[in-house]
């Protein structure tokens, strides 16, 4: 009998290093082994493309592959603007390679690329909520699970827009929906940038990954009474028939310019015939139909969850990036053990005009927080005075929490549901 080839030689380290296109499928495999996936070759095809755009870091033992950690080149609103902010994605390490670095050294060459290129933020969606937050990643968006009981119309306390409804082709869909969601992503931190082909891959795909039993993706679009061909609100959904009760319509986005704008598209949804339930997975905390929906047991929020999590490689760099609510003169003591130039005691000075500085000092702290919060309350989302009653921030100065907290306040909450 022929006998079996030898094992490799275990290397002495692993080298962490740009993953090349020639092992996108060693890359895929190793992803599929993680996740304990099997997927169709579609699927597989829209995962290559995907990695294919990304930013990649391989961990690799010897010449095989047991590390991958890709990001997506997205661009991100915060408060006052945008940055670029790498979104961290694909993450995976072959189970031989548990608990050798190999995840922390991958990490850690992506934080060293965003210092090279002046990219001071990172984020991600957890898959586990324990392993990132030691890497710094806070949670700074959270989102809502609401259902609605559409068995009978939407009791409403405001007038819904009159505007007319049409409902668009998915394929033509990007291009108007583009133009909206452009228009209007900087009203709420977190939201990235969303490319044509992440529009049609992505949102408008005919099957949904997670359910097959949807319909393909419905669109929506609310326009101006005055000017019909003006986009003031849409909304994406899909429906599915249940033998045991009547339809459902899920929803995964809705946009508005106005109250009444979001009232109409909801007012919509739920006189859809032959449905009886509305799910909506990803709404913002700060949802108006919380409030002007007329019944509460109509309206019910089901769940709650931490959403996008942010990463402040560079503090100064991404301080000095967003604009701010409020005058503040605090000295922060911040912990980065991971990112020692992070770390220390500085002065954050922001002035009436919303200019802000932030520069090392060695006066007393008004606050010690991790930078793993100060991530968190970054796009304004997160209330440093409710990590301080928790017990993970120190405050010095009694009101330190208050006061940085309306500094970094914003008129709408933080929100995103672009998963990755």
């Amino acid at each position: 009998m022929d006998s079996a080839p030898p094992s490799p030689a275990p290397s002495t380290a692993i080298a962490f290093r740009d993953l090349p296109d020639t092992d996108l499928d060693r890359a895929l495999d190793l992803v599929y082994l993680a996740f304990h996936e099997t997927p169709e070759d579609e699927k597989r095809k829209h995962h290559h493309d995907l990695l294919r755009g990304c930013e990649r870091v391989g961990a690799y033992d010897g010449r095989t592959l047991v590390g991958l950690l890709a990001a997506f080149r997205f661009t991100m609103s915060v408060p006052g603007g945008e940055l670029p902010c790498p979104s961290v994605t694909f993450v995976s390490v072959a189970p031989t390679h548990r608990r050798r670095g190999v995840l922390s050294g991958m990490i850690a060459a992506l934080f060293e690329r965003c210092g090279a290129s002046d990219r001071p933020l990172a984020a991600l969606w957890a898959s586990e909520d324990a392993i990132y937050g030691r890497f710094g990643f806070g949670p700074a968006t959270y989102n809502n699970t609401v259902e609605v009981k559409s068995e009978r119309p939407l009791d409403l306390r405001i007038v819904p827009s009159e505007g007319p409804l049409r409902l668009v082709d998915p394929a033509a869909a990007p291009e108007l929906l583009a133009a909206y969601y452009d228009r209007t992503r900087a009203a709420r931190a977190g939201r990235i940038d969303r490319t044509e082909a992440w529009w049609r891959e992505e949102w408008m795909a005919t099957e949904d990954e997670e359910d097959d039993d949807l319909s393909p993706p419905r669109v929506v679009v609310l326009g101006a009474a005055d000017d019909p061909g003006r986009v003031t609100g849409y909304a994406i959904y899909r429906t599915k028939g249940r033998d045991d009760a009547p339809g459902l319509v899920r929803l995964d986005e809705l946009e508005a310019d106005t109250p009444q704008a979001e009232a109409a598209l909801w007012r919509y949804l739920a006189s859809i015939d032959l449905t009886g339930l509305i799910q909506a997975w990803g709404r913002p905390l700060d949802d108006p139909l919380l409030l002007f929906a007329g019944d509460r047991d109509q309206v019910r929020v089901t769940g709650q969850y931490p959403g996008l999590r942010v990463r402040l490689v560079d503090v100064r760099a991404a301080l000095l990036a967003r604009s701010w609510a409020a005058p503040a003169d605090l000295v922060l003591e911040v912990r980065d053990p991971r990112l020692p130039g992070n770390e220390g005691r500085f002065r954050l000075t922001v002035t009436g005009a919303g200019g802000a500085a932030y520069e090392p000092t060695d006066a007393p702290a008004d606050l010690t927080l991790d930078v793993r919060e100060l991530g968190s309350a970054y796009l304004g989302g997160a209330p440093l005075v409710s990590f301080v009653r928790a017990g993970v921030v120190t405050e010095h100065t009694p009101g330190a929490a208050a006061a940085l907290d309306a500094a970094l306040a914003t008129a709408l909450l933080p929100h995103t549901v672009d998963t990755f």
